[in-house]
């Protein structure tokens, strides 16, 4: 059970207001303001300042948040297991790679093995599904791309090519392509914050490129649409080798490749740090 001076302390650093964090708790603000201080008098330090009127946390403050997040999350996990008889309950998150392309078989699986299981999956890009666990409201992510992994417990799930891809017949289909002769063709990417957006644009930091460099870039969110897009000529994109296994297979999309870039990427299960049930869940997730 989380002391409640814990939880007014997560209420403010969600609404970084004290008014706002009275509301949410059914507390008076003078309660709320008296908690903080209890706070920062046990531990002796400052968790909360003002720059101005904005309220911001301290070194100290973000320090106490990400220990106390996992405290707060292992606390409703084992009064929900204590509560008897209670079905499993399992909330995930996945980047749309992952989401849409490889995680269908591990969620039958499960659901096969757990038949009175409550499941919700979320699917959206890398930061959405971050601060979704940082919140509470997902038990653990399946990300790609690039995070601050000292804030969680994360673990390699898997590695996957990932390449450009074009319409059969363009003239970088099969290619090893200089990253001066792609600037002139339009790229079709996905939105700023997914893991495959990421990728992309770090191996053009490593070459000095950015994507100002190109005459053209299109942003669209959705996969399905992305193909498309690419197999009617109207530009390239780079995806991972899941996403377009059927179009390669069926010759409907073409692979190329930066010549001076090799890309790759890595998939991971993250949670939050000193989670209880991290590890069945990262069992599960490595079962075949």
């Amino acid at each position: 059970m989380l002391d409640p001076r814990w939880n007014t302390f997560l209420a403010v650093c969600e609404t970084m207001n004290y008014t706002r964090a009275a509301e949410r708790l059914c507390l008076t603000q003078p309660a709320v303001t008296h908690h903080i201080h209890y706070l920062e008098d046990h531990y002796g330090c400052r968790l909360f300042s003002y720059e101005g009127k904005v309220l911001r946390l301290t070194e100290a403050g973000l320090r106490l948040l990400e220990f106390t997040r996992s405290m707060a999350y292992n606390s409703r996990k084992v009064e929900n297991a204590m509560a008897s008889p209670v079905p499993v309950s399992l909330r995930v998150g996945a980047s749309k790679t992952i989401g849409e392309f490889i995680i269908a078989p591990k969620i039958e699986r499960f659901l096969r093995a757990q038949p009175d299981a409550s499941f919700s999956l979320m699917v959206d890009n890398t930061q959405v599904l971050l601060r979704e666990l940082e919140a509470g409201r997902l038990d653990f992510v399946l990300v790609e791309g690039f995070f601050d992994r000292s804030r969680y417990d994360a673990q390699l799930c898997q590695r996957e090519d990932f390449f450009g891809v074009c319409a059969p017949g363009h003239r970088l289909a099969g290619r090893s392509v200089p990253l001066d002769e792609l600037v002139g063709e339009r790229l079709i990417l996905r939105e700023s914050g997914s893991g495959t957006r990421a990728i992309f644009e770090e191996a053009l930091h490593r070459q000095n490129y950015t994507l100002d460099s190109f005459s053209s870039v299109v942003t669209i969110s959705d996969f399905s649409t992305i193909k498309s897009l690419v197999v009617d000529g109207l530009g390239v994109s780079f995806l991972y080798a899941p996403v377009v296994a059927q179009e390669l297979k069926a010759g409907t999309l073409a692979r190329f490749d930066l010549a001076e870039v090799p890309m790759s990427g890595a998939f991971y299960f993250v949670c939050l740090k000193d989670n209880l049930f991290a590890k069945s869940w990262v069992d599960w997730m490595h079962e075949s």
